[in-house]
């Protein structure tokens, strides 16, 4: 007997009794719907806060800070950035220079007309564009020179409106343009100037003479690119240099200043770290390539000493909350599932009962007892295939409506108010059910059903059908074959 024979065998059987068949199936339906539901609810919250996580900062950034509990620890120098960017699964690294005592104005405009305070830092120009900082015209810095007082560097999109006026009085609002946007974002208003067209001047005071005049230098800032603002990406607001740069700013200034001026090295570092400063940068960022290895470089790192901060761990404890109510949530959903099992177990031992003088002339006519158990699994599988199925169309549908459901809440309540019914609509909190209330409203989708989770679903649905036929099958194999052409 041919599989394909089995297989009609089993149809056959299974339209023969459409009542209880369906029925049976509806169990499997009901589990299966409740299993996927419940983990799109799961990876939906895991979206919902890897989104809001990434708006706070880059979940693939390590920051390396120069603490350390060992005083072999190495220097934080540009020869172990380098050995960061060797480190599997590290796509780019990099301090983010800043000469923070430096005493230095933008200027731009006719008779410098407009001027700002610096907001500039160095970066390996090679890490930019790994580092995920986008452009909206011309291009990345290349560590090309283009003399001694002409510095290349990119600019944020907003940063011409951090210039002001100063034709204008500290009292005149307009000596002032900020960045004003519509309700999508976009800017509507010009600034003061075009600053990739516009010649800028960092203008260097390092000291004043006994007339309490200043002593200055001036460089031109050449813009060959501009950046897209995202503020969760340092260096994006003000002006980007080539670390190189930065460096001989500092060299300069320290020479001019006769050593008046301190030292860069990075930002302000995180107050409350414990043991001691090694030499070098204050900080270094490390990017790895996929936010599953962040905890696995980050680990490489500290194994070298020094102290780390990353995303990774807010992200890892709350992915743990979501997995535990996941588990509770999937646990009662296991358990209707469970039911539909035995209801399989029960349908396929009643149609053994039903069937057994079927069963006695098969084995008379020499069928197999392997053929005959295979018929049966076969029947048990449909079953649990079917209510996949179903359970899996259930399961988008119902992903749809909660993906909606804000939204047709309000158009409900609109409905109401025009018949005077006042319904008050608030959004839905899925974040409540993983412990994690007051997160409804983060944006996205509530409901997240990957193609892999329907295949997994109905893979599951199919193998408990299976397993549910097992038993009963080898009731139907062992029942003896001259009993079976008696039964009536």
């Amino acid at each position: 007997m041919k599989i394909s024979d089995l297989m009609k065998l089993s149809t056959d059987n299974l339209r023969r009794r459409k009542g209880r068949t369906a029925l049976t199936i509806i169990g499997v339906v009901v589990g299966t719907c409740a299993i996927i539901v419940m983990i799109s609810l799961g990876i939906a919250q895991n979206e919902r806060t890897d989104a809001m996580l990434e708006s706070w900062s880059d979940l693939t950034l390590i920051t390396v800070y120069n603490y350390t509990q060992s005083a072999d620890t190495p220097a934080l120098d540009d020869k172990m950035v380098a050995q960061f960017q060797g480190m599997e699964n590290v796509v780019a690294a990099t301090p983010m220079y800043q000469f923070q005592n430096m005493n230095g104005q933008l200027y731009a405009g006719k008779n410098d007309r407009y001027s700002c305070y610096l907001d500039a830092t160095g970066m390996n120009v090679s890490a930019i564009e790994s580092m995920g900082i986008e452009l909206v015209s011309g291009s990345y810095l290349s560590g090309q020179q283009l003399g001694k007082n002409k510095i290349p560097v990119l600019v944020g999109e907003q940063a011409a409106y951090n210039f002001e006026d100063t034709k204008k009085s500290y009292s005149n609002p307009n000596r002032y343009r900020w960045a004003q946007t519509d309700e999508n974002g976009n800017i509507i208003n010009e600034p003061f100037f075009d600053i990739t067209k516009e010649p800028l001047t960092l203008r260097m005071i390092y000291d004043y003479d006994d007339q309490g005049n200043p002593k200055t230098r001036d460089y031109q800032l050449v813009v060959v690119g501009v950046m897209k603002t995202d503020y969760s990406k340092q260096g994006t607001t003000g002006i980007l240099m080539n670390i190189e740069d930065m460096k001989r700013l500092e060299e300069e200034y320290k020479k001019l200043s006769k050593g008046n001026g301190g030292g860069g090295g990075g930002t302000v570092v995180i107050g409350g770290m414990g043991g001691q400063k090694v030499k070098g940068y204050n900080q270094v960022y490390v990017k790895a390539n996929d936010v599953n290895n962040v905890a696995e470089v980050e680990k490489e790192i500290k194994a070298i000493g020094y102290e780390t901060s990353s995303m990774s761990q807010y992200r890892e404890d709350m992915q743990k909350q979501v997995a535990s109510g996941q588990m509770m949530l999937g646990g009662l959903a296991a358990v209707s599932l469970l039911v539909a099992a035995l209801n399989i177990a029960n349908t396929m031992t009643m149609a053994i009962y039903e069937r057994t003088k079927e069963i006695g002339v098969m084995k008379v006519l020499g069928c197999k007892l392997s053929k005959i158990r295979q018929m049966f699994l076969i029947e048990a599988g449909f079953i649990g295939l079917l209510g996949g199925i179903a359970g899996a169309a259930l399961s988008l549908l119902l992903s749809l409506i909660l993906n909606n459901i804000n939204t047709w809440l309000s158009a409900l309540a609109m409905f109401l108010a025009q018949f005077g019914v006042q319904m008050q609509v608030t959004s839905v909190d899925i974040g409540a059910l993983f412990g994690m209330g007051g997160m409804g409203d983060m944006g996205g989708k509530l409901s997240v059903i990957p193609p892999w989770l329907v295949l997994a679903a109905l893979a599951f649905a199919t193998v408990v059908g299976v397993l549910s036929g097992i038993a009963p099958a080898n009731r139907a194999v062992k029942i003896s074959a001259l009993e079976a052409i008696r039964h009536e």
